[in-house]
């Protein structure tokens, strides 16, 4: 299915979400375990409430309105795997991206939806859903700067979150240079954004789609442009500089496939029946995935 190139500057609405007290320290919090006990079958009658380890803000796909509540592609995604196929009630709770893993393996929370790349790396470590977002790593730049292609970032500072694959994409770079890049890395992607905006950073490093929500936002903003590796992959590439082809997913602890298999028959039947089309239309446009 395709993707579409930029995300819609509005979204779509989710109901029935809390957001979880912030995780504080940085191991990842405590051992304490916020997962209720009991079965996870919600046909069965149990009141288990599935709690989602997720960084917030990572617009458009978790992010707060100015009124407070919690809006975003996984989150209406959530709605329609939890309350609608599976009957369970759940509730998002923030934490900062680098420490999710320790996190969900400490017992912080259920498991993980944000926006998290399928890797070898985090494989070892977590269990991942079937895949259920295609993702492009990309360049985001000042229009009106001296950087035209990827080469004209040598020399100059580059600016990702901390613990993701954009952070990843740019060490690769470096390598690439010879050691001729600067990576500034910030605990959330909207530090990386205002470093850009200020010129303390030639560019900022990050999964396409969030990109395109501040490329559609701000004027000043615009894509690296070039074909890159999607292009290489023979995929539906879109018309910008594509640094890796990701897939993301949802992540659980290695000791919880029971419950992997019912989420993975869920996001099954919601693409079956349509309701994903629906869900990612909102969010990115008409078009599928």
């Amino acid at each position: 299915m395709k993707r579409r190139t930029f995300v819609k500057g509005s979204a779509g609405a989710a109901t029935g979400l809390t957001l979880a007290g912030c995780l504080g320290g940085s191991d990842g919090g405590s051992d304490q375990d916020t997962t209720t006990e009991g079965t996870t079958t919600g046909d069965s009658g149990s009141t288990e409430k599935i709690v989602i380890g997720s960084d917030i803000p990572y617009k458009p796909f978790e992010y707060k309105t100015e009124s407070g509540e919690l809006k975003g592609f996984d989150v209406d995604i959530a709605e329609a795997l939890f309350k609608e196929q599976l009957d369970l009630e759940y509730e998002f709770k923030q934490t900062g991206f680098d420490t999710i893993i320790p996190s969900l393996n400490n017992g912080n929370f259920r498991i993980i939806m944000s926006a998290m790349t399928i890797n070898d790396k985090r494989a070892e470590k977590v269990d991942f859903s079937d895949p259920y977002f295609t993702a492009y790593q990309t360049v985001a730049v000042l229009k009106g700067d001296d950087i035209s292609t990827l080469d004209d970032l040598k020399g100059t500072t580059v600016a990702v979150q901390k613990g993701t694959t954009g952070q990843s994409a740019a060490e690769d770079l470096k390598e690439e240079f010879g050691g001729d890049l600067t990576i500034d890395s910030y605990d959330q992607i909207t530090g990386a954004f205002n470093a850009l905006l200020n010129n303390q950073a030639a560019a900022v490093i990050n999964d396409n789609t969030v990109n395109a929500q501040y490329v559609e936002e701000n004027d000043a903003v615009g894509f690296l442009e070039g074909e890159g590796e999607a292009a290489e992959q023979g995929k539906n590439a879109p018309p910008y500089l594509t640094l890796t082809v990701e897939e993301y997913g949802i992540a659980f602890r290695q000791d919880d496939d029971d419950f992997r298999k019912q989420v993975n028959d869920a996001l099954a039947a919601i693409k079956d029946s349509g309701r994903y089309d629906e869900i990612y239309n909102e969010y990115f446009g008409s078009g599928g995935n």
